[in-house]
């Protein structure tokens, strides 16, 4: 899809989408447990939710950090949607929370970010790859690349291929598919070395859904003159 065809897309579902995947499919929670059993929250680091939407991610990493009395984090997050960063700000003025940088933006056009938003320790981007026109995924993965500090993590949750999924996410939200290799190849091209995770038990079923690559950037062997 467009650019504008998504942001169509999602001003007219944003709540619809909220309740169905993050609410009944149990996707928010499946995340949280994901994001317990890693190591990438640290005190001090700087971490960017890429395509937050109505900010699943970044909210579970905030009560991460705060169970865990991790100090210093730095929050930063964008979307196309502004209805979805309508009910990501609805959900800071409910808890209270005010230390969340957003701004409206497309991945593809990294411009309309500030320029001080770089050198991430990690990126997280969930549900928002897919999005893009197929030929535009490397793009999207060498921009976010960018961005990331020499040892940051990138952290992404993308569609898997299969049947279901072409029912429930290509022909329902007009998303793409991507099998293991095909997204391995595509990290490789924009200079990232994934590796596969999985959600854990009792969240097992989602991983029907998803494929989670955790990647860092390519070391490169230094010229020699």
């Amino acid at each position: 899809m467009e650019s504008h065809e998504v942001e169509r897309l999602y001003t007219e579902k944003a709540s619809f989408y909220h309740r169905l995947f993050i609410d009944l499919f149990r996707y928010g929670a499946g995340l949280k447990a994901l994001l317990r059993r890693s190591n990438l929250l640290r005190p001090g680091i700087r971490v960017l939710d890429a395509g937050c939407g109505t900010g699943i991610l970044t909210r579970n990493m905030v009560e991460i950090a705060r169970e865990r009395g991790l100090e210093g984090i730095t929050f930063q997050g964008f979307d196309l949607t502004g209805a979805m960063l309508d009910l990501f700000r609805a959900w800071m003025i409910r808890t209270g929370t005010t230390d969340i940088a957003l701004r409206q933006a497309n991945v593809l056009e990294p411009g309309q970010l500030p320029g001080d938003w770089r050198d991430y320790d990690l990126i997280v981007s969930s549900a928002m790859l897919e999005y893009l026109p197929k030929p535009k995924l490397k793009e999207a993965l060498s921009n976010l690349a960018s961005r990331l500090a020499g040892d940051g993590t990138l952290l992404v949750v993308i569609t898997r291929r299969n049947f279901l999924m072409k029912v429930l996410i290509a022909w329902w939200w007009k998303a793409n598919m991507y099998e293991r290799e095909e997204i391995a190849a595509l990290f490789a091209q924009a200079g990232l070395v994934p590796t596969f995770r999985r959600f854990p038990f009792p969240y097992v079923h989602l991983n029907l859904w998803g494929l989670i690559l955790e990647a860092r950037k390519e070391e490169r062997e230094p010229c020699r003159v």
